[in-house]
């Protein structure tokens, strides 16, 4: 487990911190990743039934999926906006292929009551499994709903960024899987560099890009940017996820207050009706 270090950059990576740079424009959909990450990590298939969801099988992340690759279909007019008429309109799809985060400053983490949760030597957030009991605490912590608890074993699940192949000088098998080079890793600072580039060249091919996961978008509220970050070509919330999202905690301090507040104005409250009634019943 790694003591602290100075936060920098502007992903507040610790230094020596490993990720993901996931490149929606490089993914073809081809699940390759899904497919590797459970063969590695030894976890179920997921059930192949129609899900309503077109050519997505996974739904979403899970405790037996940790990389979910989603279709997103989008309609919209030549000009790219959402038709209102039945003038012609196009489609395309939008992929991406999901993950935990790894977050500089993990909910989950900060949630567990047992320290089943640490942060390994690589920067990255993983679940104990022989020191999990199932309390579920970490599920609601995760602004991103990516910790889920299994029905088979009732603990908590999610990725490890293959945490066993990073110790024998492994990259992750999900970004050694991908044929496209979609799923990029290495070090942080060196995947927020390359990803900069990337984005600034879709830009200036008119391409609508951002980079979802530092301290402007992804990784807000208390989070600090996150280990695991992505290119999208839309707005956050077209693949699902939050823009802003926020540390769960920060809210509780602020809720106190509020509860503590109403108790005293009850109170006081209660103070002026029983003198009221006193002073009628003396009158």
């Amino acid at each position: 487990m790694k003591g602290p270090a100075a936060l920098e950059g502007t992903t507040r990576a610790r230094p020596g911190a490993f990720g993901f740079l996931t490149d929606t424009t490089l993914c073809i959909g081809c699940k390759a990743c899904e497919v590797a990450c459970k063969q590695w990590n030894q976890l179920p298939m997921d059930d192949f039934g129609f899900t309503g969801m077109s050519y997505d099988n996974t739904g979403d992340l899970g405790a037996t999926t940790w990389r979910h690759v989603a279709f997103i279909e989008r309609i919209s007019d030549r000009e790219g906006r959402r038709p209102t008429t039945l003038a012609p309109f196009q489609s395309n799809w939008l992929m991406l292929s999901d993950v935990c985060k790894h977050c500089v400053h993990a909910g989950c983490m900060e949630a567990c009551p047992t320290g089943a949760i640490i942060r390994t030597e690589f920067d990255t957030v993983v679940i104990q499994q022989d020191i999990c009991n199932g309390c579920g605490y970490c599920v609601p912590a995760c602004p991103f709903g990516v910790p889920a608890l299994s029905p088979l074993d009732g603990k908590a699940h999610k990725c490890t960024l293959c945490y066993d192949r990073l110790k024998d000088g492994l990259e992750p098998a999900c970004a050694k899987a991908c044929p496209t080079d979609a799923i990029q890793f290495g070090p942080v600072h060196a995947l927020m560099d390359r990803a900069r580039e990337r984005v600034s060249e879709l830009r200036t091919q008119g391409v609508e890009a951002r980079i979802y996961g530092d301290q402007a978008l992804g990784g807000t509220g208390g989070i600090g940017g996150l280990n695991a970050f992505f290119i999208l070509t839309a707005p956050p919330e077209v693949y699902n996820l939050p823009a802003k999202p926020e540390l769960p905690q920060r809210r509780v301090l602020p809720a106190f207050l509020t509860t503590a507040l109403a108790a005293l104005a009850l109170g006081i409250a209660t103070l002026f009706s029983f003198r009221r009634v006193g002073r009628m019943q003396h009158g």
